[in-house]
């Protein structure tokens, strides 16, 4: 069954700044579960047959001034009806300066009335981006989430395998912590994935025969980060000399997260192996593919055998 999850009316009063017009009860209670917003203008002009009340309410100019197009009574009769329906929370835009009945109603139907100093455009697009990360369906992944130059690299693996000590090592040559043990991961958009660990345990890392230690203290809040889009998946596994191992990186892996596919590449553990630099090396190489650069492509048209490969003769 799918897990819906809310944020209260009152983080979102902070995050914005809102001013309190109306507010039936504390904010703490009202919690809001759905990410999209709604501007009213059909629901002025009289259309309520799909009209969502669980999505906040956004009142521009356009609304304002088509409801002052008609006299006070048949404003109020239409905000009114509007009110009715009991949306969670109606924002007025732009600092707007509405009639006193818009609150006299909002108190009469215990609707939070709400004002930002925001345009119209400008709040609706930051309140969609808000209630999209807020809200996002997540999953807690076993691992550890690094940024390397400035790709997010999750790095998964059994326990004992070394997640964490690469972690310290990438973090040592400049590139920053954002999960260690366990990542949280939000799917914020049809395309993107967030990373970012739990806030009980973000910058902690633990290192057997050590400890726990505090990435930020030990090494400067500059070796850690809140965030990062999740662009590459590293697996990490022990060598196994009966394996055959990718050695041209031809084939596109993935790792199916949350419903999207994110390129991965499995890396065999060895002593010896230099883990950290080997990630870095996978980081740039990644970017260099997102820019459209293949080298393992660009060697085989050198060498003549793009058809040969294509035709499956490896």
């Amino acid at each position: 069954m799918k897990t819906e999850y809310n944020i209260s009316l009152d983080k979102i009063i902070k995050e914005f700044s809102l001013e309190e017009l109306c507010m039936p009860k504390p904010g703490e209670e009202i919690l809001i579960s759905n990410h999209e917003i709604n501007r009213p203008g059909l629901q002025f002009a009289g259309y309520f047959e799909y009209f969502a009340p669980e999505r906040i309410q956004i009142l521009g100019i356009s609304e304002i001034e088509f409801l002052r197009r008609f006299t006070e009574e048949k404003a109020r009769e239409r905000i009114e009806k509007f009110f009715m329906n009991a949306p969670v929370a109606v924002i007025i835009a732009r600092g707007l300066n509405v009639e006193d009945y818009y609150t006299e109603i909002a108190e009469k139907y215990s609707v939070p009335l709400l004002r930002s100093g925001m345009s119209t455009s400008e709040l609706t697009a930051a309140l969609i981006a808000f209630l999209n990360l807020h809200l996002a369906p997540r999953i807690t992944r076993h691992g550890v989430f690094v940024e390397v130059y400035g790709e997010g690299i999750l790095i998964l693996g059994e326990s004992g395998i070394g997640k964490s000590e690469t972690a310290i090592e990438l973090v040592k040559r400049g590139h920053r912590l954002i999960a260690d043990d366990a990542v949280e991961i939000k799917k914020v958009s049809s395309k993107s994935l967030i990373g970012s660990a739990p806030d009980n345990i973000r910058h902690f890392i633990e290192l057997r025969g050590i400890g726990i230690i505090n990435a930020s203290r030990i090494f400067g809040i500059g070796a850690v980060k809140p965030t990062e889009k999740v662009d590459l998946v590293v697996n990490l596994e022990l060598w196994d000399v009966n394996k055959v191992y990718d050695r041209m990186g031809i084939d596109n892996q993935t790792t199916e997260i949350l419903g999207l596919k994110i390129p991965s590449m499995t890396i065999p553990v060895k002593p010896g192996r230099n883990l950290a630099v080997i990630i870095e090396v996978a980081a740039m190489n990644s970017r260099q593919k997102k820019l459209g650069y293949n080298a393992a492509e660009d060697l085989l048209n050198r060498l003549g055998m793009t058809d040969d490969v294509a035709g499956g003769k490896k």
